[in-house]
């Protein structure tokens, strides 16, 4: 008879997850990922409008200077969210991950230091750590890979966030309403989202899921593409629509309206069709740590 061992874990200590968090949420506020720098050097050479040419390069040269004197590519912190993926294979208590997290939020905010632009909803009150009821945003799914677990810190400003909408579509509406309702999403941001932004859609789910995907979507690397096909085929009609509003960088005007219109997609009921769009300003900040048997790994 022959006894297979069982597969190898990974353990992850909770006090590595503070240090990561911690350094995760400083590195994602002055470090801008290449491939939103890629994104900047597309649209300045591609934009036709002088005004919006001139927007653009300023943008450029703060986000030079940002890394040059180490200092933060916008004054706004954000609301602090971890998205984490365990794969299988790994051993880590939840709870402590949890706790792990906060603290190294925390830390960050008042080691660096930081400004907290978290408040409690009524009192206003400003506990100056970057946490609050239910603040860090958490969220926590499985993943296929063995033996990894991997957290991406991403910084949520108010101005794109502020950029918010859903509406419950019914199928009869079909998907014409879906694209009008993302356009005029886009028409009413303006350039109160400090555009060029990155336009995160969620199609289907319900409300709660589709508001989720459409954040999952706008924040997600540029040059990825939806994994459903016709997701995927969406993404591309309505980056070309919203690029033709003549919104423009800080929407004064111009070409460059978005880096990219992302879409992400779920199941939902026969009866609705909910459409959600959340925004992601231009200062596109995230950071991740990766955990794996060889180490830790720290990137975008």
């Amino acid at each position: 008879m022959t006894v297979l061992a069982p597969p190898a874990t990974l353990r992850v200590d909770p006090d590595a997850i503070e240090e990561a968090a911690k350094l995760l949420y400083i590195r994602a506020l002055k470090v801008l990922p290449d491939d939103i720098k890629a994104g900047f050097a597309r649209l300045d050479a591609t934009e036709s409008d002088a005004t919006a040419k001139s927007i653009l390069a300023t943008m450029i040269e703060n986000i030079g200077v940002a890394e040059r004197t180490d200092n933060l590519l916008c004054q706004d912190t954000g609301i602090p969210i971890f998205n984490v993926r365990v794969g299988r294979h790994v051993e880590v208590d939840g709870w402590a991950l949890k706790q792990a997290i906060r603290r190294g939020t925390a830390r960050a905010t008042r080691e660096h230091p930081l400004r907290s632009s978290v408040v409690h909803p009524i009192t206003r009150v400003n506990e100056h750590t970057s946490c609050g009821l239910h603040v860090p945003v958490i969220n926590i799914d499985f993943v296929e890979e063995e033996r990894v677990l991997a957290l991406e810190m991403i910084p949520k400003g108010s101005g794109s966030e502020n950029g918010s909408f859903l509406q419950m579509l019914i199928p009869a509406d079909g998907l014409a309403a879906v694209k009008r309702f993302v356009v005029d999403a886009a028409i009413r941001a303006g350039g109160k989202v400090c555009p060029p932004t990155i336009l995160g859609v969620g199609v289907g789910g319900t409300s709660d899921l589709c508001m989720h995907l459409a954040k999952v979507a706008a924040t997600r690397p540029l040059g990825s593409r939806c994994e459903d096909a016709e997701g995927a085929q969406l993404e591309a009609e309505l980056s070309e629509a919203v690029n033709s509003l003549g919104i423009g960088p800080q929407g004064l005007g111009g070409d460059s309206t978005a880096f990219a219109v992302h879409v992400e997609v779920a199941a939902t009921h026969i009866t609705m069709n909910p459409v959600a769009v959340n925004v992601q300003c231009h200062s596109a900040r995230r950071a991740s740590a990766t955990f794996t048997p060889e180490g830790v790994r720290i990137g975008f």
